[in-house]
């Protein structure tokens, strides 16, 4: 037993604290289960990384118990004299999370790091300690004294004053892009290259006068969808509907609460609402609730802005829209997942 300890003493490292005797299976890398020495009370057995050869020749020696260790990761604790700090900046709106920082750091010290976040020299920084509701704290003036001078704990705010007249952070050159001077290109210049865009539209305008950027997305990623599957049939391209009337004939006979289903898939649901739709396209549309979740929202719908429009009410996933043509109204119940007679009809 003696021989073991001695042994192991290089590759495991003991901690206080954990249960009075640990005993389950090592674990590591090279190994399920191996049979070594059980902890002593008080005591919680830790495997440390090293060698593999030379601990498994440790381990051969032991046969006392068994115990599970594991290889322990990097710490990420922080030091008891470290604090976590926030930043804010007299020029920049921008607002710096939980810079760690070390109690016995001088304030020049601090300040030659902020200097790499906020780009003020430490020669023109003033710092000012706030406490979580912006009170003034201390003035950080006096660059001998430690920052632990000033009891900082987390959750303060370290308050940077640039006095640099001729700051790069003044006036927001740092973080408004719009004073960044951009590349221009006169007209005459763009008309001469020749893989401008203007160019490659009005090639494919006088090959295909119905084209559209939108088009040619479409034929792309059908191309893609036809080189994975031989078998893939592109359904034909539409243009965008702009008559405000459109399919108003077919949604002046459905209203909310007929049963319907859809035509491809024979999906089945209530109708929910007849209407426009805006934010989609011109036309009527049809708010479907399907039966089961086979949808892709929960009545409302969301514009590019991020607006949200409701429209009826549905749990989510179980919503659609579709236009009047994609579906029929009449007798078509909720079907029985355990009724065979539903899906032999279904699959008719």
């Amino acid at each position: 037993m003696s021989v073991a300890l001695n042994d192991l003493k290089y590759f495991v490292g003991w901690e206080s604290g954990g249960q009075a005797r640990a005993e389950s299976t090592v674990r590591a890398p090279w190994t399920t289960t191996t049979n070594i020495w059980a902890a002593p009370r008080g005591r919680q057995l830790v495997w440390r990384p090293t060698s593999t050869a030379r601990t498994a020749r440790c381990l051969r020696r032991c046969r006392f118990g068994s115990v599970v260790a594991r290889p322990t990761r990097a710490r990420t604790a922080r030091m008891p004299s470290q604090v976590l700090l926030h930043v804010t900046h007299s020029n920049l709106a921008a607002r710096m999370f939980e810079i760690r920082l070390d109690r016995h750091m001088t304030v020049e010290s601090v300040k030659e790091k902020l200097r790499k976040h906020t780009g003020t020299g430490s020669l023109f920084m003033h710092i000012t300690l706030l406490d979580e509701n912006s009170q003034v704290v201390a003035d950080m003036s006096d660059e001998s004294l430690m920052l632990g001078y000033f009891s900082p704990i987390d959750g303060y705010t370290l308050h940077i004053t640039d006095l640099d007249p001729h700051s790069l952070s003044a006036g927001g050159q740092l973080e408004d892009v719009s004073l960044v001077k951009k590349y221009e290109i006169s007209e005459e210049d763009y008309l001469k290259r020749e893989d401008n865009f203007r160019l490659w539209k009005d090639q494919k305008k006088a090959a295909d006068p119905t084209w559209s950027f939108a088009k040619e997305i479409k034929d792309r990623q059908d191309a893609q969808r036809k080189k994975a599957d031989p078998n893939f049939v592109a359904e034909p391209w539409k243009e965008r509907e702009t008559n405000e009337d459109a399919y108003s004939d077919l949604a002046v006979k459905m209203k909310a609460g007929d049963r319907c289903e859809v035509t491809l898939g024979g999906k089945r649901g209530e109708v929910k609402f007849v209407g426009k739709i805006a934010g989609i396209a011109a036309g009527y549309w049809v708010g479907v609730a399907y039966d089961e979740p086979v949808g892709k929202n929960d009545g409302s719908f969301t514009s590019k802005l991020g607006r949200v429009s409701r429209f009826f009410e549905c749990p989510p996933n179980y919503g659609g829209f579709l236009r009047p043509d994609k579906l029929l109204v009449g007798d078509y119940p909720e079907r029985d997942i355990f009724d065979e007679s539903d899906e032999e009809e279904a699959a008719q």
